[in-house]
């Protein structure tokens, strides 16, 4: 028994190298914050944003790991950035000091401090949140998270839906409301490569 042990410990250390975390690049091109908010509680206004970075890191022998996010604040769009009578449009007053203030405030950043599992799956991630110079809690429920090869290319690859709501008065941003609602319900589509 005693000799077998060594040769027990040698043949599971291969396992647990591959159980190390794995760090993930967010894929820019195919990922977007999307957003929508009750407008004079007749209808909804839809938007994302165009332009968002960030890594995740997977441990799922350990059942830990985190995600970190870069969202351009600037990158907003809502069908209606420019208007040909010269009119302010919506994104250019979202961008605004009324909204987001793109120019002091160009970045929206979400930070984890937990990933939450249900078994094997990733059911939602608890973080902060930074908008507006501001930071709060937010929980974001994962509806989907699947890691596999790329249908084309073969590579690995992860893909992700995510979804929260935030009160936007929680970070400052009053315009508007109740008109405007304080509630902004959110969905976000994630695929991410391997560093």
């Amino acid at each position: 028994m005693s000799r077998l042990l060594p040769t027990a410990l040698l043949c599971l250390a291969p396992l647990s190298a591959l159980a190390a975390p794995l760090t993930y690049t967010i894929d820019s091109f195919h990922s977007f914050p999307n957003f929508s908010i009750n407008h004079l509680g007749m209808s909804t206004i839809q938007g994302r944003f165009d332009k968002m970075t960030g890594k995740i890191v997977l441990d799922t022998a350990a059942k830990t790991g985190s995600l970190d996010v870069k969202v351009s604040t600037a990158s907003v769009s809502t069908g209606d950035a420019k208007r040909a009578d010269g009119a302010r449009s919506r994104d250019e007053h979202l961008r605004s000091a009324d909204f987001f203030n793109s120019a002091e405030f160009p970045d929206m950043v979400y930070k984890s401090t937990k990933l939450n599992f249900n078994g094997e799956a990733l059911e939602s991630v608890e973080g902060t949140l930074t908008l507006l110079g501001v930071s709060k809690p937010v929980k974001l429920n994962v509806s989907s998270f699947k890691c596999g090869p790329h249908p084309f290319s073969k590579k690995p690859m992860c893909g992700a839906a995510i979804e929260g709501v935030v009160h936007r008065t929680d970070f400052g941003m009053k315009f508007g409301v109740p008109g405007i609602s304080d509630e902004v319900k959110l969905s976000i589509g994630i695929e991410a490569y391997p560093e």
